[in-house]
Formats: structure tokens, C-alpha cells, sequence
């Protein structure tokens, strides 16, 4: 393990389980002969360095040396950006990507802040440590790997996310004159491997597509490097000013990604869809809300198994905050969930359940039950029937319970991991009304 140095971080700005996956992703990222030091205790008035270290700044001396700031998040793990101050203000501004008008202010004047340096009482709240990076001549570091593979002198920031069994890192690349050139995607355990590799295969296969609603971000390079895999995305436009998403727009957006490799009618009963899912949950830990589960889609098997669908492509995690609508197109990021073959209005059940639980903080099972019976109006655009609707909206919660469970998001932590809390109530209740 590499040497990680005077871990402190306020428990208020970062939970234990987020300081334990950030030392073993500092393990995985820059191993030995790297030394990584965290440092809680950076007084708030040194401010950021310029463009150019400072004597006594404290700033790493050696050319392969990096310094990092933690910047508190709200409602989420700090993100660590290069400790310049052209260089933080650009990564701030270019992850953050703030719904309400109110939020974007105040990413505005934070990014103003830290391109300005400001110190003192102003960076109190903001500033909650550094981390330095010394780096021997000649260390393989994922730094170091991504400028040689994509021949350029990049900056990296770095987010984690709060805990879920398929977080991963991912490094914002940035130019050294803060332009944005891309993100990297690393996965670090067999699931984030795998779904790593899948937005890889989904986005060649999109990029060819020609969609003319959607836009994608393109594979700059994809490789492993040290037993992880490491996808490069180009960076979507999604700081641009945001325009007004009308429901018609995000339906046709839908429709179009659906048909990507064409749509087929199938019952429901002898689908590749239900064979597909009966044995993704059958591969899941047997616990007694695999049980329920799995007695719930006999439910509806038996009772809508003959009800024909129209199934196609989905992108699989279709929420308000992976996406952006612009004057240059509605934009579209975190492709890993993609698949083909599911009931057709997947993704718009998924965007209207995540708005609820994750956007708004609505009651989870009372989301869920609302996802069932808003169905039939919210399909009608896709052309189902009410019956159709209602079919589609169980199998949906069930597609997402039977994630939840196969990639064990409980045991991760996630707070909405387990099913049995909100979706299997809901399920086994729609499942016995068909």
C-alpha cells in the first residue's frame, strides 16, 4: 500500500466510510514509491497558489509532485481539485452542474473565489484540507499513464461520491490553462470493471448511431493500466446556459434512443427480456428479499405474461442530473447501465421515480407506488396502452430491485440500497392487481 500520511478530515465534511475509500483509492491511483499526505489542518488563509508555486507556499518542489485541495461538498463527499487557483475555479465550475437558479449563483461565486485566491474567513467553509502527492522520477501514477497515453500535459481532479457498490473514481482532466479535456472513468473492483467496460462498448456502439436527439460524449482512449480498466470521455458542453426541457423533447429524445437497434413485440412470457431477468436475480445472494422478489415476478408473470410489449435500448440511468438541455442539444452522460432489449418506456419511468426520491427527497415507497399509477398517463406518449403501462411500470421496479440485489448495494452502504424498504412493497402489491 502506498504511504498515506496524517489522514485527517473534519467527520463533518466526510464520512469515515468516504476517508477509507479515498486512501485506498490514492493505493490504486498512485502507489508506491508515491507518498500521499493529507492535511486537515491547511489554515484557511493561504488561499490557493497562482499559476506559479511560491517560495515557502509550501507548494511540492519536484516536477512530478502534485498538491490537491478538498472542497467541502453540500449534501455530498468533497471533491479534490488541482491547488491552483485557475485550476480549481475551472474544476469546481465544470463538475458542478446546480439545477435551481440559487445553486448556480453560488457555484458562480465560489469559482470567482478560488480564481481569485481569496483567503481568510472566505475559504473557512469551503477549504477542508490538502493533499500532496510527491512522485518520484519515473512512478507509475494514473496521472502520469493518462498523459502518455493521450500525449498531452493535463491536470486531474478527482470525485468519488458517497457510498455505493458501484462507486469508482473519477478524474476530470483539465488543461493547463483550466479548459476542460475530458473525464476518466476507473474501475477498481470486478462491478465497476465491468460496468466500465460496458459504457466503453455502449458509446462505440451509440457513436455510430447517428442520433440526431441525443448527444453522447466520444471514447478518447480505453485501456487497463494496473489490473484497473480506464475509459477517457470527451467532455459534453454541460456548463453551457441551460434551456428549458418541455416533456415532448425528453420523449422524443427517449423514443429515438430506443429504437437505436430497432424495436421487436414480444409476449411477455416467452421474451428475451424475462429470461434475461429470471436469471440475473437467480445469480443474486438468496435472502429473504430475493425470496419476495422472486415470488413477485411469478406474480406477474402469471398474471401479465400473455400482455404483449414493445421492447427496445435504454439508457438505463436516465436522470435529471445525467443530462443537460442546451442550445446545442439535449446532452447525456453515464452510459454504464446501457442495454437493449427492455420494455420500451424504461427511461422514462427511471427519470420520473429519481426526480422524486433522489431530486425532490419525496417518501421512497410513496415515489414508487406514484411510479405505478402515473404509468398509463406518463407511457401514453410512447403509445402503450394503460394495460401496457402498468405492466411496463412493475417490471421497471422490479428491473431496479433486481439490480439493487445482484450488485448488493445495501451491503455498500447505499441509502436506498435495500428493496425491501420501498420497491418490493410496491411490486408485490401492483403484481397481485394485474
Amino acid at each position: 500500500m502506498s504511504r498515506v500520511q496524517q489522514a485527517q478530515v473534519p467527520a463533518g465534511e466526510a464520512s469515515s466510510d468516504w476517508l477509507a475509500c479515498l486512501h485506498e483509492m490514492f493505493d490504486l491511483l498512485w502507489p508506491p514509491p508515491t507518498v500521499v499526505t493529507l492535511d486537515s489542518k491547511w489554515p484557511a488563509q493561504m488561499g490557493l497558489a497562482g499559476s506559479r508555486r511560491r517560495a515557502g507556499s509550501g507548494l511540492a518542489a519536484s516536477p512530478g509532485d502534485r498538491e490537491f485541495a478538498l472542497i467541502a461538498g453540500i449534501h455530498r463527499p468533497p471533491l479534490m481539485v488541482p491547488a491552483q487557483r485557475r485550476l480549481a475555479a475551472a474544476a469546481v465550475r465544470q463538475h458542478s452542474r446546480p439545477r435551481s437558479a440559487a445553486a448556480r449563483m453560488g457555484v458562480r461565486a465560489l469559482c470567482l473565489g478560488l480564481g481569485a485566491g481569496m483567503g481568510g474567513s472566505a475559504l473557512r467553509w469551503t477549504l477542508r484540507g490538502r493533499v500532496q502527492v510527491a512522485t518520484p522520477a519515473g512512478a507509475d501514477t494514473i496521472d502520469e499513464h493518462l498523459n502518455t497515453v493521450l500525449s498531452r500535459d493535463l491536470a486531474v481532479s478527482m470525485y468519488l461520491g458517497p457510498a455505493r457498490a458501484n462507486r469508482k473514481p473519477v478524474l476530470q482532466l483539465l488543461a493547463p490553462t483550466g479548459e476542460p479535456a475530458g473525464f476518466a472513468k476507473i474501475g477498481v473492483n470486478p462491478l465497476t470493471r465491468s460496468l466500465v467496460r460496458a459504457e466503453h462498448d455502449a458509446l462505440m456502439r451509440l457513436g455510430q448511431a447517428q442520433l440526431a436527439r441525443v448527444t453522447v460524449p466520444r471514447v478518447l482512449h480505453y485501456d487497463t493500466w494496473r489490473g484497473l480498466e480506464v475509459l477517457v470521455l470527451s467532455a459534453l458542453p454541460a456548463w453551457l446556459p441551460r434551456h428549458r426541457l418541455r416533456p415532448p423533447r425528453l420523449v422524443a429524445a427517449m423514443a429515438e434512443l430506443a429504437g437505436v437497434d430497432g424495436l421487436t413485440r414480444e409476449p411477455l412470457a416467452t421474451s428475451c427480456y424475462l429470461s434475461r431477468l429470471r436469471a440475473r436475480l437467480a445469480a443474486a445472494e438468496h435472502t429473504p428479499e430475493w425470496t419476495a422478489l422472486t415470488q413477485a415476478l411469478g406474480d406477474i408473470t402469471d398474471r401479465g405474461g400473455q400482455q404483449t410489449l414493445t421492447l427496445g435500448a435504454w439508457h438505463g440511468d436516465w436522470s435529471p442530473w445525467n443530462m443537460a438541455s442546451t442550445g446545442n442539444g439535449l446532452l447525456v452522460w453515464d452510459w454504464e447501465r446501457f442495454a437493449t432489449g427492455v420494455p420500451l418506456g424504461f427511461d422514462a419511468l427511471h427519470h420520473q421515480l429519481q426526480a422524486e426520491v433522489i431530486g425532490t427527497r419525496s417518501d421512497p415507497q410513496a415515489a414508487a407506488l406514484r411510479c405505478l399509477e402515473r404509468a398509463p398517463r406518463n407511457l401514453a406518449p410512447f403509445g402503450l396502452s394503460p394495460a401496457q403501462a402498468r405492466l411496463t411500470a412493475v417490471l421497471y421496479l422490479t428491473e431496479l430491485a433486481t439490480r439493487y440485489l445482484a450488485d448488493r448495494q445495501a451491503q455498500a452502504g447505499a441509502p436506498l440500497g435495500s428493496p425491501r424498504t420501498w420497491l418490493i412493497p410496491a411490486i408485490s402489491q401492483a403484481a397481485v392487481e394485474l
